[in-house]
């Protein structure tokens, strides 16, 4: 069993925490202790003089964690832009530091941990530091959430040489098709262009209010354990 999985999306309202909480789900229940991670969320809003951070609270949900949330996520902001600017916004700063520890304690509670990052991977998290650069420290497996429709081959194989550029393991890809859409010429076809063009697997497409996270965690485990045969 991988100890954990990075998520990133090819942009940002791909889906990432619905793909995530319903693989942490589907972990919790087959068992697995599966710890969960957002390390900033942006686009909070204020409730009782708090910031509410619903992508954060609904991995907890998911997971069933009793973690406290200033692990789960270290940073909230307002703004609905990219943490480095909504940080500067607010006159905030953001230290990789402090999620790196939170992430170390998190990993010690829990036999298998879920981060998901904000927008793609490169997104900039602070000041001169990238999703890219935290995925990379952390250094899990990354999944990447994809659409389904026009623009994903450009946007999917971005993300793929992002990663690869700091020789980062790729677990592989999901589709999500999470609005239900009708399946037109280019959903039909993107997939199978992405993975003869990248050599990178799509191990599955989640459709519109899907249960099916259990066959996906099977295909990210095989995948995974052949990438480290290979390596």
């Amino acid at each position: 069993m991988i100890k954990g999985l990075f998520i990133t999306g090819t942009d940002t309202g791909v889906g990432k925490t619905y793909v995530a909480a319903g693989i942490a789900k589907a972990l919790r229940s087959a068992k697995i202790d599966v710890g969960v991670m957002k390390p900033v969320e942006t686009g909070c809003r204020p409730r009782s003089g708090k910031l509410i951070p619903r992508d954060a609270e609904a991995l907890i949900r998911a997971a069933a964690v009793r973690d406290p949330l200033s692990l789960v996520n270290p940073y909230r902001f307002q703004a609905p832009v990219a943490p480095s600017v909504a940080a500067q916004i607010e006159r905030k700063t953001i230290n990789p530091g402090k999620i790196l520890r939170s992430f170390k304690t998190l990993s010690q509670r829990h036999r298998f941990m879920i981060v998901e990052g904000a927008g793609g991977i490169m997104v900039p998290l602070a000041q001169g530091y990238l999703f890219l650069d935290l995925a990379e420290a952390l250094g899990l497996p990354v999944l990447i959430v994809a659409r389904p429709g026009l623009g994903t081959i450009n946007h999917t194989l971005l993300t793929i040489d992002a990663l690869r550029s700091r020789r980062m393991m790729i677990a592989g890809i999901v589709i999500n098709d999470g609005q239900g859409g009708q399946q037109g010429l280019a959903e039909a076809t993107s997939p199978a262009v992405i993975e003869e063009l990248s050599g990178v697997p799509i191990i599955g497409t989640i459709g519109h209010r899907s249960r099916a996270f259990g066959e996906l965690v099977e295909h990210l485990k095989i995948q995974v354990n052949r990438l480290k045969v290979e390596d």
